[in-house]
């Protein structure tokens, strides 16, 4: 019999997730991510996945993912420092390392692993992290699980940075102090103000860390927002991912040679996780010789970005201080950004409604995600909708 405790628990809080419009519906699609999704038997322009270059369906990806399960099988067969090592792994890394202009770079299962492995394989209850407020949920975990004391800056506010930094410089009881920033935060499409960030760091001798999530194939003509500043060799870490612009699964981190020797013998998801699948290493390293030899890709999707944001802003949408292809569209009540999701379903277009916890309370907003696989034609087709739409709700 299960816990009668666990039971209650649960019942009260799924039901007050429902009245309160947070409660997330997950679809599962019946066709592969591209621009164009296949859901409930209906077909709709996909604009809420990361797929930035439409690269997770690429026939180039695909073919090498094949040929590696052809010779390599389908799992690695073991841990990395155990005897699950491929040589595909050691090509990807060296592949990544050029690709983010580093001595090195290491790679594990996930984006998110990233942030659980290297921030807590490099500090302690006796340092401290200066993080911004709104850093994604996989940092602020690595920051917990380092036992670091944790101090919050206000977002992309340099003065209250410098204050803090200052403060726990000042106070002598801490051996290493990090900063930590998004490069690209993904719920506004704002970009971090790295040279600013770079400056206080040199000053006060911090370690620096950015996630570049959502830079890594979108900004420095597919580099990154550390190479889109020309930081390459002023930050320490550079982590990101290989399932958004890549377009497969997995993340990295990317630095110094010493920094990664080091990650390779002391970060947890490195040490007792299985390695990420023969398949998606050929695919990811497939992914990266595109990027680093075509600047096609990256150009389509800031063209697409731009035609979008330009389209939902002459019909008076507020999309917020985006810098980049992604374009929320800000509605605020939770209730309503839901209901707009689903009228914007029932007419065609798949752009999911993202509400608290992911963001603040009364900041609701459709996320839209145009990508390099988008059409003028289907980009048209969504603006028309939205304004039907938006008319049809009061938001326009």
């Amino acid at each position: 019999m299960s816990s009668h405790v666990l039971d209650t628990y649960l019942t009260k809080n799924l039901e007050d997730l429902k009245e309160k419009g947070l409660y997330n519906v997950i679809d599962p699609l019946e066709s592969a991510n591209g621009p164009v999704i296949s859901l409930n038997g209906k077909k709709l322009i996909n604009l809420s996945s990361n797929n930035y270059l439409g690269l997770a369906t690429d026939k180039r990806l695909k073919k090498a993912a094949k040929e590696a399960i052809e010779t390599y099988g389908v799992g690695a067969g073991a841990v990395r420092t155990i005897n699950g090592t491929l040589k595909l792994h050691v090509e990807l890394e060296e592949k990544l390392a050029e690709f983010k202009h580093t001595e090195a770079a290491i790679a594990y299962q996930s984006g998110f692993n990233c942030n659980m492995a290297a921030i807590s394989a490099c500090l302690d209850a006796d340092d401290a992290i200066l993080s911004d407020e709104l850093n994604h949920a996989s940092i602020i975990d690595g920051c917990r699980l380092s036992k670091a004391k944790i101090i919050r800056f206000k977002h992309s506010d340099m003065e209250d940075l410098r204050a803090r930094a200052k403060e726990a410089k000042d106070s002598g009881q801490l051996n290493k102090i990090m900063v930590i920033t998004d490069g690209v935060f993904s719920m506004d499409g704002d970009i971090a103000l790295l040279p600013e960030i770079v400056e206080i760091a040199e000053e006060l001798d911090l370690i620096t860390y950015v996630d570049d999530a959502h830079g890594s194939g979108v900004l420095g003509e597919g580099a990154g927002t550390v190479k889109h500043f020309g930081l390459s060799d002023k930050i320490d870490f550079q982590i990101g991912t290989l399932s958004k612009a890549i377009g497969v699964v997995g993340g990295y981190v990317a630095g110094k040679k010493k920094l990664i020797d080091w990650l390779k013998v002391r970060s947890r998801p490195f040490l007792f996780s299985t390695s990420l699948t023969p398949a998606d290493v050929a695919a990811c390293i497939r992914s990266i010789e595109i990027l680093i030899d075509s600047k096609e890709l990256n150009q389509k999707l800031w063209e697409n970005g731009d035609y979008l944001k330009k389209g939902l802003q002459k019909l008076g949408f507020n999309i917020g201080n985006s810098e980049t292809p992604i374009t929320p569209c800000i509605i605020g009540d939770e209730m309503l950004t839901q209901k707009f999701s689903k009228r914007l379903y029932d007419e065609g277009v798949y752009a999911k409604a993202i509400v608290f916890p992911t963001v603040a309370k009364g900041t609701g907003r459709v996320r839209n995600m145009p990508t390099a696989a988008h059409t003028k034609e289907m980009l048209d087709q969504a603006i028309r909708i939205y304004e039907k739409i938006g008319k049809e709700m009061g938001i326009i």
